[in-house]
């Protein structure tokens, strides 16, 4: 039988083999065989009596697990077995962690040892609880939006609009003890970034390989950082009136990128729903609904909506 990845064949024994022992019961377990070539020929071994001894109690003493050590004889040749069960917690030679993956053995460092760690207590990297957050500093606006979101996609009643931003916490299992899970502040926090360093999107556009034209960045939290990415993307490649228009005086001009970040969600909102009530689109964009109305008589005055209809029992119709 050839080596595949829960077998390793080694003429003899080395205490660094300790590694591939410790590799496999990190992984899925496996059998480590101590007098075979690599093609799985039995080529014998020395002193097997004394390695029967040595080898259990070098793994128990080093690495602190339990293994079945056996002697096997072919054609007169001696050769040992080692039978290593995968083992839910994580198990280190030396203070090092190392994981059998396909047919070799591989040190973890960095993330990938920081997700083996995670994964065998039994939790992802977005279910870690971080200390110091503070749930004043949660965003509101992105409360509502989920809850917005959660109504619309139908996996969620209308009662969740009177649930508390505490409610909603538990509920989604954001909160182990007193701390908030890092999922809770991605998707909340007002500055999530904080803790988790990079948690925001970058947008560029290249006119080569090696040219960079403009360059956006898009902080906050996940719903903000949605809703302005998309709004970004409409707002470089669909607005009319700035086509044509040289980029890099439109990137600097953050006045009026904001100025039409409302009046942007207004128009893609009533052309999601022509029948939308300017409550719901206060509900929906997080401004006052006196904002909303001064937000469409400017639409209605640039020529980019008109209402068809009475204000009761007509619809809104967004030019294009």
């Amino acid at each position: 039988m050839a080596e595949s990845q829960n077998i390793e064949y080694k003429k003899s024994w080395r205490d660094e083999y300790l590694k591939w022992i410790c590799g496999f019961a990190n992984a899925q377990g496996g059998t480590l065989v101590i007098g075979k070539d690599d093609s799985g020929n039995v080529v014998g071994i020395k002193k097997s009596k004394k390695l029967l001894e040595d080898i259990p109690n070098k793994v128990r003493d080093i690495l602190g697990i339990i293994i079945e050590v056996n002697l096997h004889i072919k054609n007169d040749k001696e050769f040992i077995e080692i039978k290593v069960d995968a083992y839910p917690s994580p198990v280190n030679y030396k203070g090092q962690y190392h994981f059998r993956s396909g047919s070799t053995k591989q040190q973890l460092k960095g993330a990938a040892l920081d997700r083996f760690l995670l994964s065998k207590q039994g939790l992802n990297w977005d279910g870690v609880p971080l200390p110091n957050i503070d749930p004043g500093d949660f965003d509101s606006n992105a409360f509502n939006r989920f809850r917005s979101m959660a109504i619309k996609s139908g996996r969620m009643e209308e009662s969740v609009m009177s649930d508390t931003e505490e409610n909603i916490i538990e509920n989604l299992m954001l909160k182990e003890g007193a701390h908030i899970k890092r999922a809770g502040a991605l998707l909340f926090h007002k500055t999530p970034e904080r803790f988790v360093t990079g948690a925001y999107i970058k947008i560029g556009f290249f006119r080569t390989d090696s040219d960079l034209l403009y360059q956006d960045e898009i902080h906050g939290n996940l719903f903000a950082q949605a809703e302005k990415t998309l709004d970004l993307l409409l707002f470089k490649g669909i607005i009319p009136d700035l086509q044509g228009k040289s980029i890099s005086e439109v990137g600097k001009k953050s006045s009026l990128k904001s100025s039409l970040k409302s009046s942007l969600k207004i128009r893609l909102l009533m052309q999601e729903d022509k029948n939308i009530t300017i409550p719901k689109i206060a509900e929906q964009i997080g401004i006052t609904e006196r904002g909303v109305k001064k937000q469409i008589s400017k639409l209605k005055a640039d020529g980019k909506i008109k209402r068809v209809g009475p204000d009761k029992g007509g619809f809104w119709q967004v030019i294009k």
